[in-house]
Formats: structure tokens, sequence, C-alpha cells
């Protein structure tokens, strides 16, 4: 695509979508997926979460670390898209279009509370859901069902929210088998729709503190990823900037 950059290093590229969410087509199937500072510091040791992240039909930069590196290594400016921008759009306009969604992933719960709110907010679209079993690696039964429920649902949209990496793998692993015009992996959005997980102020989101909310209101969860993971990926920049020539292919 044409609004796109490259986060370069050791020959990976990551292209970084730099359009708005509505020139994105809907008319033909497309997988989008998220990037943040974590997911780039766990792709580069996981072969298989890196291919799904560089197949991505869009790579949305989901996080001001990654928002500051592409300018700190390219010059160039783009903008944060959420995973929660994404929904929030997909959303708005499927209703517009009375269309349908699908969420895979989470739990029954969770899943309700998301089906009540959408019946509030966006009456207008019809919703399908599925809870797969808890489990770190899906049998080929669970696939199946998976894939059979989203089949005949047929919808527009598919929502997965199995928890990086494990969500963007299965997503590269089955999109040709699914019927689905969107494929998006959005993660802790189910739980952040759901209000099942409070996400971190609007104050703190527009101050580019949506981080420092989340390891706050975590800690026990969140402190590897930011305070572990952060310095490996600020270190890993810096190697890109003053080491490593970057390369692009814009």
């Amino acid at each position: 695509m044409e609004n796109q950059l490259n986060l370069t290093g050791r020959g990976i590229n990551y292209n970084l979508y730099n359009g708005n969410l509505n020139e994105i087509s809907l008319e033909s199937k497309i997988v989008i997926n998220t990037i943040n500072q974590y997911s780039y510091c766990i792709a580069r040791k996981d072969a298989e979460f890196r291919n799904a992240l560089t197949s991505s039909d869009i790579l949305l930069p989901d996080g001001e670390g990654v928002v500051l590196a592409e300018r700190f290594l390219t010059g160039k400016k783009i903008k944060k898209i959420s995973g929660t921008d994404l929904h929030l759009y997909l959303l708005s306009t499927l209703n517009a279009q009375s269309g349908k969604c699908f969420y895979l992933g989470s739990c029954e719960e969770t899943l309700a509370k998301i089906r009540v709110k959408l019946l509030k907010e966006y009456p207008n679209l019809e919703v399908g859901i599925y809870s797969p079993p808890f489990t770190s690696t899906f049998s080929s039964d669970d696939n199946e069902k998976m894939i059979a429920a989203i089949n005949a649902f047929n919808p527009d949209a598919l929502f997965i929210g199995l928890t990086a990496p494990k969500q963007e793998k299965w997503s590269q692993q089955f999109k040709n088998q699914i019927n689905a015009k969107v494929i998006c992996s959005i993660g802790a959005v189910f739980d952040f729709y759901a209000e099942t997980v409070k996400r971190p102020s609007k104050f703190m989101v527009d101050n580019k503190l949506e981080w420092m909310g989340r390891l706050v209101s975590n800690p026990s969860r969140m402190w590897r990823r930011y305070l572990y993971y952060g310095p490996i990926y600020v270190f890993q920049i810096l190697k890109l900037r003053f080491f490593i020539p970057f390369r692009s292919s814009v």
C-alpha cells in the first residue's frame, strides 16, 4: 500500500501504516495486525510471530515507542493507531452498513458483556461470538470448530482476542480458510470494550502515557512488558540508528 513506511533492522521490514482508518478498503479480504515495542521485542526471537507481522496487509503502529522509533530512524512522522481505534472505526462503519462482526477469544462472560454493549451502541450490527478453550496450543479439533463457527456466521469483520503472539499466528495460519473481509487481532480490546479491564483515562492516552496507566493498574502483569522489554526495545532501536545501516525500501 502506498501509505506505508518501514521500520527496518537486520533485513526485517515492518511496513507501518501511515494513512487514516477511513482510507482502508473493506471490499476485499485483508489482515490487520498491530505492533508495539513489546511485540517488536518478542518477534525478534519468534520467527513465526515475526512472519505473521511482516505478512500483514496492514500493520498499525500501536504504541508511542514505535511512532518515536520511526521518526528517530527515518525522520518521518507517523501517528499511533491503536487496536481500540481500529475496533471502534470498524464497528461504526459496519453499523452504518448493517454489517456483521464476529468475536473470537476471551471467556463467555466477557463476550456476553460485549454483545450487550454492542446492542445498545451499534444496534444495526449482527454479532457472533465464540470462546475457544483456554490452552497454550489449540488442537486440530479446536481449530476446526473455531473456523466452522466463524464461517457459519460469515462476518464482515473478525475480531481475534487470543493475546499476542498467539492471535497473530493463528490468523496467519488460517486466514485462507476464514470467510471474513477483515481479519484483525486486537487482544486487550475485548476487555477494554467489555470494561472487564479499565483502559487508562483519555488524559493519559492523549498525553502519550497509556503505557504508564496500564502498568500502574496491573503491575504484576505489565511490569515485564514495560520495565523489562522497554529498555531492551530502546537498546535495539539505538543499535539500528547508530550501528546498523538503515535501508529503506519505500
